[in-house]
């Protein structure tokens, strides 16, 4: 079993632009922070793996007595030390990937959100399960945004798809039970949040899209203006100043193996 994704794509994220662009994704709805700490157990330590600019870490640092959070985009650690809550001294801003990575442990809880697709579930899998305590686990946390039946969206998903270089999309669902399928993974539990609504000015909402491998500038290139511009021009269509969606997180916990 290899990366989900190519790791090439992953290169966007080394991108100072894409990394200051993540504050206009989404946040985690407060359940989710809810659901960690009832899995984090003695040492109450965490390994937050591909910790991006700290969504999970700086909340995993308010009931956790300490987190070591692993990135290997330097431009993400530094947009990461920039948010509210980032200087808390439980927090130790690691630069690495999490095949190689300096570890700590053992730890009360492995959390990855939205980033275990883009490791190697063979040395990382069983890595994550020689750092973890005795009845520890592996969290795995996802969000999705729900737009319902809104005119303009399946105009706008063509659009993606004509200009993304992912081909398939590959929902977290479906990668555990990859990752189950090879033995790597043995699911415990899932829990989902209730729906938050939110809503983002058509600008925000852009700068979301850039900051993710497939829509951003660095990776679409000479074609990132054209996608701008088509884009813009759906949501003039509509007559939409802003987006609106609901967002829902899942976790998914067991462990690696």
């Amino acid at each position: 079993m290899s990366p989900a994704y190519p790791r090439e794509l992953g290169r966007a994220f080394e991108d100072d632009e894409v990394a200051r662009k993540y504050r206009y994704r989404q946040p985690y709805p407060s359940e989710v922070f809810e659901i960690l700490r009832g899995l984090l157990v003695e040492p109450h330590t965490v390994l937050d793996a591909g910790s991006g600019t700290g969504a999970l870490t700086i909340g995993l640092a308010q009931f956790a007595k300490r987190v070591d959070a692993i990135d290997p985009s330097a431009a993400m650690l530094r947009e990461a030390r920039r948010m509210p809550g980032s200087d808390n001294e439980r927090i130790r801003w690691i630069q690495g990937t999490a095949e190689n990575a300096p570890l700590d442990p053992p730890y009360g809880l492995v959390t990855t959100g939205a980033s275990l697709h883009w490791m190697d579930p063979e040395i990382v899998m069983p890595r994550f399960g020689e750092a973890l305590a005795p009845g520890a686990r592996v969290a795995i946390v996802d969000t999705d945004s729900i737009y319902g039946k809104q005119k303009w969206r399946g105009e706008f998903l063509t659009l993606i798809r004509a200009f993304s270089p992912i081909a398939h999309h590959i929902t977290t669902p479906d990668f555990v039970k990859a990752l189950e399928a090879s033995g790597r993974f043995a699911l415990e539990g899932q829990r989902s949040t209730a729906p938050v609504a939110v809503e983002q000015s058509v600008d925000e909402y852009m700068a979301m899209l850039a900051s993710t491998s497939s829509l951003s500038r660095t990776t679409l290139g000479p074609r990132a203006d054209e996608f701008d511009r088509q884009a813009r021009a759906i949501f003039a269509r509509h007559g939409m100043t802003g987006v609106r969606a609901k967002v829902v997180s899942g976790v998914t916990w067991g462990r690696p193996r």
